[in-house]
């Protein structure tokens, strides 16, 4: 199990501009895999608390019904166009893993997932703003990083 405490140990920077991309706006775009097989994509909003990735859905929703049933998960940030000065964009950021269900508290109506995660991916400008720069974070190869003209 990967938390977002490992990923922010070990790669603290990437992580801190990573998390900014992700809470610039509260709503993010959720994919699940619907019990066919087919993606699903739906709007979601996350948490990071305690070193963790929490996302929480509508008690019975289908795409935690997708998640009980196959826990592979991926959440995508907010995405907004460059600005007049491609400089200035902040990127848009990736997570893939698995959705672990976390017990509910009482009455609580909802579920709530940790994110044990896979991947991380920041995507952005070079310092200049003419290159993609795609970097990644992976438990098992740490962070890569392309840059593409």
């Amino acid at each position: 199990m990967v938390r977002w405490a490992d990923v922010c140990d070990e790669v603290p920077e990437f992580a801190a501009r990573t998390q900014a991309a992700f809470q610039r706006n509260k709503h993010l775009t959720l994919a699940t895999l619907r019990r066919d097989g087919s993606p699903r994509i739906s709007g979601t909003e996350i948490q990071f608390d305690d070193g963790e990735v929490l996302v929480g859905m509508m008690l019975g929703s289908r795409k935690a019904l997708d998640l009980r049933r196959d826990p592979r998960i991926a959440i995508h940030g907010p995405t907004a166009d460059p600005p007049d000065d491609p400089k200035e964009w902040l990127g848009e950021t990736k997570v893939s893993g698995r959705a672990v269900e976390l017990p509910r508290d009482g009455a609580e109506d909802a579920h709530r997932f940790r994110i044990d995660i896979d991947e991380v991916v920041f995507t952005h400008l070079n310092d200049v703003g003419d290159r993609l720069v795609i970097e990644s974070w992976h438990p098992d190869r740490g962070r890569e990083v392309i840059d593409r003209a």
